[in-house]
């Protein structure tokens, strides 16, 4: 005996009407309990909502384009049930399986390519939902430039992506433009076009949704933020040797504390002594933030996505240890809920794990500052009579200049690096 059932949109957080960007299955697929079946795309992350049953599908409630909050019927599944599997089997002969069927990708129409020429569209008939509109602004576009690719004109997420992208390359328009401080009055040549398959064999790959969604955000802050990398080396010496001798004490109970920890308890007190660096520029004003929420960068399959540690100054280090693992394994898993990745007033981005020197992180707007981390290493060290070893972790501040100064940063960053070389300090 079969039953029909509704499978609707689970919590997603803060969010509502949110675009619906693929449809993953179609009637008559059959379909396993936390499959993806639609993914939908915020301002901030793209969400894949899994089915709460297994069954085949009978009718899909939702297409592409569509915006839909939880509690929403994406698709009507029909289940049937398992006690009465064994009778139905019985009184027929049981029909071959189909061969297994994947679930084809719905993608979004790739929007126009962008003339040279500035579109001209009256700023009144402009289609475009609030969460596109506040993209547009976080990259300095108007919607009333942009050509919607969308149904009856709608302006998508992808044709604002596309209008920077153009505009990046020199080929959105020239000089000015109505947004007054868009990456289209750059006046940049023109991005090189090349037959790379004259050189030899090529493999054209479709970036992720991940890498498109960050690249025009990278785009912007790297143009518009007029950020100064600041080095620093942090004896850990005596906290590493902490940090392995604790995590032995505490491993019957299946505690264990990470590095970042450290760096998130570091960070937070250096974020209290010199404030500017918790803080955002909005307009002619500097707000500065009096809580503490710490994002930090998890590398994915996908690429890299930020979750944040919210209110991390009350939050000790085996509590930030185990919620940035919890966090992290989400991320590769691609569960990360919209607003696990909203709110971050400062972020640390660590490759420790992977290795590297030093490197220039690009500050994640609107924050004003991201602390780099890199593997850190043994090194001879002088301590004013005979070198002796000691484990050497190397910082890379990046700081918007036009917040923070040379002089500030510095600050900053050796502070840091004395709390690392010295956790008592912490605590003062």
């Amino acid at each position: 005996m079969s039953q029909l059932i509704d499978i609707k949109v689970p919590d997603i957080g803060d969010y509502k009407d949110v675009p619906v960007i693929e449809v993953l299955v179609k009637a008559g697929d059959r379909v396993e309990k936390e499959q993806s079946i639609v993914v939908l795309e915020s301002d901030k992350a793209t969400m894949d909502v899994p089915s709460s049953h297994s069954g085949v599908v009978k009718e899909v409630k939702v297409k592409v384009g569509d915006s839909i909050s939880e509690g929403a019927i994406v698709l009507v599944l029909e289940e049937s049930g398992e006690a009465t599997a064994p009778a139905v089997a019985q009184a027929a002969p049981a029909p071959a399986p189909a061969p297994k069927v994947e679930p084809p990708i719905v993608r979004a129409p790739a929007p126009p390519p962008v003339s040279n020429t500035p579109v001209d569209v009256d700023p009144t008939a402009s289609h475009a939902s609030p969460s596109v509109r506040k993209f547009a602004r976080e990259l300095g576009v108007t919607v009333h430039q942009v050509k919607g690719s969308g149904p009856k004109g709608r302006i998508t997420q992808e044709d604002v992506q596309a209008f920077v992208k153009a505009a990046m390359s020199g080929g959105a328009g020239s000089g000015s433009n109505a947004s007054g401080g868009s990456l289209g009055g750059l006046n940049l040549i023109p991005w090189p076009k090349v037959d790379f398959s004259k050189f030899g064999d090529t493999e054209r790959q479709p970036l992720n949704r991940i890498k498109k969604l960050t690249a025009a955000n990278l785009g912007r802050n790297w143009v518009m933020i007029p950020a100064v990398t600041y080095h620093e080396d942090a004896d850990i010496t005596d906290l590493e040797a902490f940090r392995v001798l604790t995590n032995k004490e505490n491993e019957k109970q299946g505690l264990k504390i990470t590095m970042l920890a450290f760096l998130m308890k570091a960070a937070v007190a250096a974020l209290k002594k010199y404030p500017e660096f918790n803080s955002s520029i909005d307009g002619d004003d500097l707000v500065l933030k009096k809580y503490f929420n710490i994002a930090f960068a998890a590398d994915t399959p996908n690429g890299l996505v930020v979750p944040v540690i919210r209110d991390a100054d009350k939050k000790g280090i085996f509590e930030l240890a185990r919620e940035t693992s919890e966090l992290a394994a989400l991320a590769r898993d691609g569960k990360l809920k919209p607003d696990q990745m909203q709110g971050a007033s400062f972020t640390i981005s660590s490759l420790g794990g992977i290795g590297g020197t030093y490197f220039s992180p690009i500050v994640n707007a609107p924050e004003v500052a991201i602390l780099g981390v890199s593997k850190a290493a043994m090194k001879p060290v002088w301590d004013g009579k005979q070198f002796v070893p000691r484990l050497i972790c190397p910082l890379s501040l990046s700081a918007d200049h036009r917040v923070i100064d040379g002089a500030l940063a510095t600050r900053f960053n050796v502070y840091i690096a004395q709390l690392m070389s010295d956790f008592r300090r912490a605590a003062l």
